[in-house]
């Protein structure tokens, strides 16, 4: 058996768990620069407020109803997730951390009787150790597992757990589940099932084998048979490696000039090589994104990405970045206002794997040693006390006009408790 714990609302209930005054309100919690919407408390939902919201567009409808808003507070986040994390760990040999507000967990030698009473303890856990509410799903399969947490969101009685092993219960929850909610289907596949009148999960499984293979290949087949009862996706527990790493922002307003412009990249380009070498790879082609606003009805619009292949691939900072400007130079445009940036690093592979270029005369142990002595400074005296000059040692700058204390990593911040 496997169970999935899916933070209800977590974000929003991360400020709930330092402000009880907030129970029962709407809360929204807006992305980085207060540009949309990324978390809302059930009575926000509502109000009719929609994930990624655009947040100029419901600030008279926030102010009407007296919405509680919220910037993003990535540190408290991040902690508290961590919080949950290891609450969980107590109760299962493995976890899988799937996101910041979901966990796999582990049932396989654990009896399914007294499960369901299992589950409902852990989610009682939970919200007492962190303050965090929690919908638990145990079932068959990790795909069910996720169908029966959503099941605990929508019915209260279930105290937070549902078990959902009976074959006569797994076929009635899928007659009323939409396709397009089950996870693994996506939107592309869910409009193409639709239009062969293909509308719940039941009417998935009902689908003849070849038939699903032909229409979403082998990962839709794996979703056809978790439905059906059959585990195939296991529980990962190991670090995995990113394929990708991506680091952009929204500017907190419009940038004009190229060394404006410049000075982002490098620095999302230096994050982004960070990342990468925490995880032990290197690199070996770049793409650089920036595009206007795109609700500005005044400004002329331009999205454009370019992509550079490196000649070797690399987790040195100052190559990193030297490309990305390279790249940046040749979609920026002069005159236009743009909003956002971003850099991504793809082609990732292990930098044990890396194979040197036969004309390849870079001191590489040299450079090794280098970025892992910034690295050390950064960790042990905080983000960006070494940088490259062309970043600039201003940051980038945010708008975060509603951001709540960090009451968990910030002694400066922690929480005051009136008598």
């Amino acid at each position: 058996m496997f169970g999935l714990c899916d933070c209800n609302n977590f974000f929003a209930s991360c400020e709930r768990a330092f402000n009880p005054l907030l129970e029962s309100k709407p809360v929204i919690v807006l992305s980085n620069n207060d540009g949309c919407v990324i978390a809302r408390s059930n009575e926000a939902k509502a109000l009719g407020i929609k994930m990624g919201h655009p947040f100029f567009q419901i600030t008279r409808l926030c102010d009407e109803n007296s919405v509680n808003i919220f910037s993003s507070n990535s540190a408290l986040y991040s902690d508290m997730s961590h919080r949950v994390i290891s609450v969980l760990r107590e109760y299962v040999p493995e976890v899988e951390v799937y996101s910041i507000d979901e966990a796999f967990l582990d049932f396989t030698h654990t009896p399914i009787v007294g499960l369901s009473d299992l589950g409902t303890e852990i989610a009682a856990t939970v919200k007492r150790s962190t303050g965090i509410p929690v919908s638990v799903g145990i079932a068959p399969t990790k795909t069910l597992a996720k169908i029966a947490s959503k099941l605990c969101k929508q019915y209260p009685k279930l105290r937070g757990s549902c078990l959902l092993s009976r074959p006569e219960d797994i076929e009635k929850v899928l007659h009323n589940f939409s396709i397009g909610d089950v996870w693994g289907i996506g939107r592309r596949f869910a409009k193409n099932l639709l239009s062969i009148g293909v509308v719940t999960a039941w009417d998935f499984t009902q689908m003849k084998r070849e038939r699903v293979r032909q229409i979403m290949g082998v990962a839709g087949l794996r979703v056809w048979e978790e439905l059906r009862g059959t585990p195939c996706i296991d529980i990962e527990c190991g670090y995995q490696a990113k394929q990708q790493i991506c680091v952009s922002r929204s500017f907190a307003g419009e940038i004009e000039t190229f060394e404006e412009l410049r000075s982002s990249i490098v620095t999302f380009a230096s994050m982004c090589a960070a990342k990468l070498r925490s995880q032990k790879s290197v690199c070996s082609s770049i793409s650089v994104f920036i595009y206007t606003n795109p609700f500005s009805k005044t400004d002329n619009q331009h999205y454009e990405n370019r992509i550079v292949i490196l000649e070797q691939a690399t987790d040195n900072t100052a190559v990193i970045a030297k490309e990305a400007v390279k790249a940046l130079s040749t979609i920026y445009k002069k005159g236009l206002r743009y909003k956002k940036g971003g850099v991504v690093l793809c082609d990732i592979y292990s930098k044990s794997h890396l194979q040197r270029s036969l004309f390849d005369t870079t001191d590489h142990e040299r450079d090794t040693r280098l970025m892992k002595v910034v690295d050390s400074i950064n960790l042990s005296n905080g983000a960006n006390t070494v940088v490259l000059a062309s970043q600039g040692f201003s940051g980038i700058k945010t708008n975060h006009s509603y951001l709540s204390k960090r009451y968990t990593t910030d002694w400066n911040d922690i929480i005051t408790v009136k008598v």
